[in-house]
């Protein structure tokens, strides 16, 4: 079989890394043999971007040059993990890809979506996620994850509460836009109830 490529979505305190988790113990149940990367991220120089792009201490940044460095370290990604990884017949799990771009500096930096397309079409024209699973948690509930953790917030974390809707309201529309692509799991109840929509999803979109 051809390699497969599954995104993982959604907003902060979403429990995208359980998801994930989850996601490459049921493929390699199955015989796969999974690559898991994120975004921004996945490479020796994405990640040196990747910390520039989380630290609070980055301050605010234009949105074009936020993006911009998103699309810089999403091609490194592509070229050295992803389309390598799927030329071999692996699947690859990717923590975030283009849709957050779409929510996070389309929606919530509100550069639309257009100039989101756009870097698309020049990054990745010839590839789109095979499956993305969205976890969806209010933002209220997502940020109140966050503090419980104890650690440390990111630069993104830091976020305005109007921000974060903003995100949300996109990754939502968007979702809307590409059903046969983007499954929604409400990631606001209890573990076990997530966990079964995400093999659902699973069951029904991967054979």
């Amino acid at each position: 079989m051809p390699g497969r490529f599954i995104t993982l979505e959604g907003g902060e305190g979403a429990g995208k890394t359980t998801a994930a988790d989850q996601i490459t113990e049921w493929l390699e149940q199955r015989g796969r043999t999974v690559i898991r990367t994120r975004e921004p991220g996945g490479t020796a120089a994405a990640e040196k971007v990747r910390q520039m792009l989380l630290d609070p201490e980055t301050g605010d940044l234009e949105p074009m040059t936020e993006l911009l460095l998103m699309f810089a370290a999403r091609a490194e990604n592509l070229s050295r993990v992803i389309r390598p990884a799927l030329a071999a017949g692996k699947d690859v799990l990717c923590d975030r890809f283009t849709d957050a771009s779409r929510a996070y500096q389309g929606g919530g930096r509100q550069l639309g979506m257009q100039v989101v397309d756009r870097l698309a079409a020049v990054v990745h024209p010839d590839l789109t996620p095979d499956l993305t699973l969205l976890m969806d948690v209010p933002v209220e509930l997502g940020m109140a994850r966050v503090r419980g953790r104890g650690a440390k917030v990111d630069r993104f974390e830091q976020s305005k509460t109007d921000f974060l809707e903003r995100a949300r309201s996109a990754y939502l529309a968007r979702a809307r836009m590409e059903p046969a692509r983007i499954v929604v799991i409400d990631a606001s109840g209890p573990l076990e109830q997530v966990r079964a929509s995400v093999s659902r999803a699973l069951e029904a979109r991967l054979k």
